[in-house]
């Protein structure tokens, strides 16, 4: 029976299926990351909206089905059969997304169709077992239906009205939860909650290492194995990457979520910005990698990557940076119900990660700009942990 879970439960962590779940999604969020990887190293800019398209439809699925879960995961067959449903319809998409930058939607949207179909099963068995939230479910269900056919009927729609046709129905998809939790809160627990979408970071911060380790290999190919600048790329790599999921660490998610759900609409939709920003970072390393030693990338990427000179390399790395700090600040602030404080090192952070795609342009070696964008960030982690040990006082 799922008549909601207790939203103050002890001890919450994301089950094994979760985490199968999530599993699923680190090949849609590979294959959108390496299309924008294509993009950039070959200038073809209207790749970074599609990216960013196509990174909504990945971002919503998971974000729907995640927040479900928290509240109505009692993990008996009917659960397991439609989440592992979803898990299909996710590598579906992700087979449709190479198509889906290329204008060819059909893959795409059957995966995504399959995702949201198995979750509007599973409000409407939500909405049987749980009387009191019954409205709140169907309303869900209901708005799922009516978006996801809208969704099938675009396919019909002429490619000019592509972009206006999407941002339509991204709206409204953000619009059925509002609309939904009107009629009802749903019992989400928010340690849970702030569990899971670390977890969604961590799978984007995947992409950020296999773009550092391709840039080492690249230079391990290349002949330079026992050079200095080696050791430089890889230090710069992963110290960033450390860096980025350290600062994200500091977010106190669980704890103003428990005591501010009002706020989880703002924080929860916040998300989309980190997440899709960190996955391109990843990309830009791998921009990077190419850069580095076009000459033992594949045959695809070298093509590509004569056209990416250092400055754009380093420039693919520091953009998605600057705005993955950006709305990590935001949502630090939006958690928080204030900025007071708060604001001057966060500009800072972005004034520094700012500063070194100049630097690079003024002559600063590639592998030394890389172990400049950390800089910002780690500056900032030192100055929030120090105030975090001063406001929790002696002992």
């Amino acid at each position: 029976m799922r008549r909601g879970r207790d939203p103050h439960e002890a001890h919450r962590v994301s089950t094994p299926l979760e985490l199968l779940f999530d599993l699923s999604f680190v090949v849609a969020i590979a294959l959108a990351a390496a299309q924008l990887h294509h993009g950039e190293a070959a200038q073809h800019w209207i790749v970074v909206p599609q990216y960013l398209a196509a990174f909504f439809g990945i971002w919503w699925a998971w974000m729907n089905y995640t927040w479900y879960a928290s509240a109505y995961d009692n993990d008996d067959l009917l659960f397991r059969a439609l989440t592992m449903a979803q898990m299909f319809g996710v590598l579906v998409f992700a087979v449709g997304i190479p198509g889906f930058f290329s204008g060819g939607l059909q893959a795409a949207t059957a995966g995504y169709a399959l995702m949201r179909l198995a979750l509007v099963a599973q409000w409407l068995l939500a909405a049987r077992d749980d009387p009191p939230r019954r409205r709140t479910c169907l309303r869900y269900a209901l708005g799922i239906v009516v978006v996801q056919a809208l969704w099938i009927a675009r396919l019909l729609v002429p490619p000019a009205w592509f972009w206006p046709s999407f941002v339509l129905l991204a709206a409204l998809e953000l619009l059925v939860p509002m609309w939904a939790e009107r009629a009802g809160a749903t019992p989400w627990h928010p340690h849970h909650i702030a569990e899971r979408y670390a977890l969604m970071v961590i799978i984007g911060l995947g992409e950020c290492v296999l773009g550092a380790a391709n840039a080492v290999a690249n230079l391990w190919r290349g002949g330079t194995a026992a050079s200095a600048e080696l050791a430089i790329v890889g230090l710069g790599s992963m110290l960033l990457v450390l860096a980025l999921w350290w600062l994200y660490s500091l977010l106190p998610s669980g704890q103003a979520l428990h005591h501010h759900r009002e706020r989880a609409f703002g924080w929860g939709y916040g998300h989309y910005v980190a997440f899709a920003a960190v996955a391109a970072v990843g990309a830009g390393l791998e921009v990077v990698a190419d850069t580095l030693q076009p000459a033992v990338a594949s045959a695809h990427a070298a093509e590509a990557a004569h056209a990416a000179s250092p400055l754009l390399a380093i420039t693919a790395v520091a953009l998605p940076q600057a705005v993955l700090v950006a709305a990590i600040g935001m949502l630090q602030c939006h958690a928080l119900g204030s900025a007071a404080g708060r604001v001057a090192g966060w500009l800072g952070c972005l004034l520094a990660i700012a500063a070194v795609p100049l630097a690079v342009a003024l002559g600063l070696p590639l592998p030394w700009g890389l172990v400049a964008l950390s800089i910002g960030p780690v500056l900032l982690i030192v100055a929030q942990e120090r105030g975090r040990r001063s406001d929790a006082g002696p002992g």
